[in-house]
């Protein structure tokens, strides 16, 4: 997809036809006070069911595509244990608090929830990431154009990132009628932010088309046998979509004339005033190269990032975080020669192009951003200004502190799934994913020290007996410059030592042979 139209003699595409209710304790003295009932087993894990007090947020699946499959499998072996003896109560049958013991305070088990042999049907909420596996839930959101359903949940509300107050009331009280009016087994509504000014038609053909949806996994559930697939999402295309059109992008263009005709009818059927700025790509260049995405794809998976004042950026992924260190580089400055001035601008274009490097490596978790030491406040203030409102066009949940002690900003990022670099790139066979191995002149001192065991064992009988060493040409060559004491050494304790240099061999191994 692009945002901007090319002189590109492409074909047209053409439209065708085609609740809660509030519990009452007593109090000492006989008085009644209201009190909000706990919140159930199925409200507490599931995000995607704020109350009407809270900022609402779209569940994770309306955000990120990412979440799928639904799947029914048999409940894992859990422990068939005794229940936990409830809490000992003080004298009189009051418990240590000075209150009488109520079971509604228990926190159930494992054991409560689920048996053994027992079918359930979830949903892969996050996909495997590194050596976490994938999370799973019970508590089933299925994402349409406008909406997302949630069977298992009994809320409605919109989406925070929609700000209007008129807006949100117009669109709560639509999907409130067409929730009472349609045939809706359970469950309950999010509007999502494409849902904007949408009409009651739309919104309740969405409706529609998600309980259909509900349905139809239902039964195909019941007729399938456990740790089975019984629903898949959209493919990547369409799911993209669906989930990113809108009225900024100037055209469409797809190379594949088998995905522009599906491309085409799915867009007919979800944005049909958008339909004709699908193009068929033509040309013979390949598309990605043409549009540069083939060289963004390249600098994305590298860990330098320059800027175009001459600083850089420098992107390491470890399995905690994501750190980002920010340098000033061949930047000196241009006007004012106020050091702070030059960090400042260096910060200001840096903090643009993090956000910018995040989205498009899809960078999760936890992201420590090492910006340049700035001495004045406002211009820190600045620096997060700009953070902030870069920020704002991500769809992805997150969150930023400010500028600690130590001169770092931390952020978090929801992540949902592998990173760019993870999905594209294998750790490398050679250094085992460290990025390091040991140097040659590591390497010879460890075989000074196999040197010294092996001339032990041998017990003085090395005149009898022919060294021969197998090692990378590195390491050899070492041997034969800067490190010749070492190879003397060596001699000392095994006699001559014949080399043989095999670029075959790891850098880091070597072998000792006797003849």
């Amino acid at each position: 997809m692009e945002s901007s139209l090319e002189p590109y003699d492409d074909a047209e595409a053409r439209l065708t036809d085609g609740g809660s209710r509030a519990e009452f304790a007593t109090r000492r003295g006989g008085r009644r006070r209201r009190r909000p009932t706990k919140t159930s087993g199925a409200e507490a894990t599931t995000e995607a069911a704020p109350t009407d007090e809270m900022p609402e947020a779209e569940p994770e699946v309306a955000s990120e595509p990412v979440v799928e499959e639904l799947a029914v499998a048999a409940s894992p072996v859990v422990s068939s244990a005794a229940k936990p003896a409830p809490r000992e109560r003080a004298r009189g049958g009051r418990s240590q608090r000075g209150g009488f013991s109520r079971r509604d305070r228990h926190q159930p088990t494992i054991t409560d929830l689920l048996r053994e042999g027992q079918e359930i049907l979830v949903q892969i909420a996050k996909e495997p990431i590194a050596k976490k596996g994938a999370r799973i839930t019970s508590h089933i959101a299925l994402p349409g154009r406008f909406l997302v359903y949630m069977p298992t949940v009994e809320h409605v509300g919109v989406s925070r990132k929609i700000e209007s107050d008129s807006e949100r009331q117009r669109l709560r009280k639509l999907i409130t009628l067409i929730r009472g009016t349609e045939d809706i087994p359970s469950g309950g509504f999010i509007v999502r932010t494409a849902g904007v000014g949408i009409s009651e038609a739309d919104l309740r053909e969405d409706v529609r088309y998600l309980v259909r949806t509900w349905l139809d996994i239902r039964a195909t559930a019941e007729k399938t046998k456990p740790a089975t697939m019984v629903h898949k999402d959209l493919d990547l295309v369409q799911r993209i979509l669906r989930d990113q059109l809108s009225d900024d992008f100037a055209a469409i263009r797809v190379d594949s004339e088998e995905e522009y005709e599906n491309i085409v009818e799915f867009i007919n059927r979800i944005q049909p005033r958008l339909v004709k700025r699908v193009k068929l790509y033509t040309r013979d260049r390949p598309i990605l190269e043409a549009y540069g995405v083939q060289a963004e794809i390249d600098k994305a998976i590298k860990p330098r990032v320059w800027l175009k004042s001459g600083g850089y950026l420098v992107i390491n992924q470890t399995e905690a975080l994501v750190a980002i260190d920010v340098n000033t580089g061949k930047f000196v400055g241009r006007g004012s020669g106020r050091l702070e001035d030059t960090i400042t601008r260096t910060n200001l274009e840096a903090v643009e192009e993090i956000v910018r490097q995040i989205r498009l490596r899809d960078l999760g978790g936890i992201i420590v951003l090492d910006l340049i030491d700035m001495e004045e406040r406002r211009n820190r203030q600045k620096v997060m200004q700009t953070l902030q409102d870069a920020l704002r066009n991500d769809k992805s949940p997150t969150k930023v502190l400010s500028f600690n002690d130590f001169g770092l900003v931390i952020m978090t990022r929801k992540r949902v799934k592998q990173s760019l670099e993870r999905t594209l790139c294998a750790p490398c066979q050679y250094c085992q994913g460290a990025g390091l191995i040991k140097s040659p002149q590591t390497v010879c001192y460890e075989l000074l020290e196999e040197a010294r065991t092996l001339g032990k064992a041998m017990n003085g009988d090395k005149a009898n007996k022919q060294a021969t060493l197998r090692i990378h040409p590195e390491v050899a060559k070492a041997l034969r410059s800067s490190e010749r004491d070492v190879l003397n050494e060596i001699e000392e304790y095994l006699g001559p030592v014949d080399i043989n240099s095999d670029p075959m061999v790891h850098q880091e191994q070597f072998d000792f042979a006797f003849i």
